[in-house]
């Protein structure tokens, strides 16, 4: 009988240690308050737009500012976070580059990042800091991967000096596919871009989490999902993942299964895959609490 009440107490004692230990743990997933975005059209909702009084991109054919037929992955990512438009903070310009050159209207990556942290000289380290840009350099000629995958580092860099824990970075989708390259003699040139970008960034950012032990940085890896979409259009329900829907003033009637809205952004749908595979990737790393439900 004595030893069943030892067995008793040692196994409750055991019990509440376990759940002590695993509420501490628990603990130290803080719930994502606020995101702060840097880029280029893929995350634009609307700066571009603003800047040029509602000119460009021209609505309706593009979706209130964005460079699509709808939302874009961050504004699904901020819903599936239960995160309002006050607490997303879009820096993201249509047409940015990652280099320091931008003009009036379009501030690159590094000026978006600067203008930011000028701003903010302690920032929420409970935010996700968003950075995705690349693609207009080498669509605008760049010939090499080692400047933009440095200005993607410095922009990282800045960010956690001022107190940026949580950090997600796009690589590229495949920029010899798009509609408006695959049949250009530049697509191979921009497909050994892609590849050289997406190497050098991957290296990039495993040095920047051996460097910041309280750094959580991972990647969304955009090139592999617009891959398998491209390989596997009906698991997407996709039945055109190799023409864009918008062509001249002309738009198809069935745009949620087209890939491309025109010959280089995704559509609505396409985005809406993005901003859940987005989600997945930052609850997989562990930077939010896995009993979070995605919005559907």
């Amino acid at each position: 009988m004595q030893r069943k009440k030892w067995l008793l107490r040692t196994g409750l004692a055991l019990l509440i240690f376990i759940m002590v230990v695993a509420a501490k743990f628990m603990d130290k997933t803080h719930p994502i308050t606020e995101v702060y975005v840097f880029g280029d059209s893929l995350s634009d909702t609307g700066m571009v737009f603003r800047a040029t009084g509602g000119m460009y991109p021209p609505n309706p054919t593009y979706y209130q500012g964005r460079y699509s037929n709808g939302r874009v992955w961050i504004e699904y990512l901020a819903e599936s976070l239960h995160l309002s438009s006050k607490q997303t903070n879009n820096f993201a310009y249509g047409g940015a580059t990652t280099g320091s050159v931008g003009n009036s209207y379009v501030p690159s990556l590094l000026n978006q990042v600067q203008s930011f942290t000028q701003t903010h000289q302690k920032t929420n380290s409970d935010a996700l800091y968003v950075l995705w840009a690349g693609a207009n350099d080498y669509l605008q000629g760049v010939s090499s991967a080692t400047v933009p995958v440095k200005n993607l580092t410095i922009a990282i860099n800045s960010l956690t000096d001022v107190g940026a824990k949580k950090i997600l970075v796009g690589n590229l989708p495949d920029l010899g596919q798009l509609p408006a390259t695959r049949t250009s003699t530049n697509s191979v040139n921009l497909s050994t871009l892609t590849q050289a970008h997406n190497q050098g960034l991957r290296r990039s950012l495993k040095i920047l989490s051996q460097q910041h032990s309280d750094l959580e940085i991972v990647q969304l890896d955009a090139n592999a999902l617009y891959r398998d979409a491209i390989a596997n259009p009906a698991a997407f329900n996709f039945t055109n993942v190799t023409t864009p829907c918008l062509s001249g003033s002309d738009t198809c009637s069935n745009p949620d299964q087209f890939l491309f809205w025109d010959g280089i952004h995704p559509t609505a749908a396409a985005h809406r895959i993005i901003g859940k595979t987005a989600f997945s990737t930052i609850q997989e790393a562990g930077m939010i609490n896995p009993g979070l439900i995605m919005v559907p």
